[in-house]
């Protein structure tokens, strides 16, 4: 076997572990944007999110 084999090999693994690394990640980033809108759907808003007007802030309703 020559050089050329090992190269090559080393160069599949790698493509691979960073496509798979890529998927993952992207993945992840889908479910935790689902999580999110079903946090957000169920009332639970995030801290930077701007707090909606309470009556108490003078806001007419």
């Amino acid at each position: 076997m020559s050089h050329t084999f090992y190269i090559s090999a080393s160069y599949i693994v790698a493509a691979i572990v960073i496509f798979c690394l890529i998927g993952w990640v992207w993945l992840d980033g889908r479910a935790r944007q689902k999580e999110l809108a079903e946090l957000e759907a169920s009332g639970i808003r995030r801290r930077s999110a701007t707090p909606a007007p309470t009556p108490a802030d003078g806001a007419v309703s």
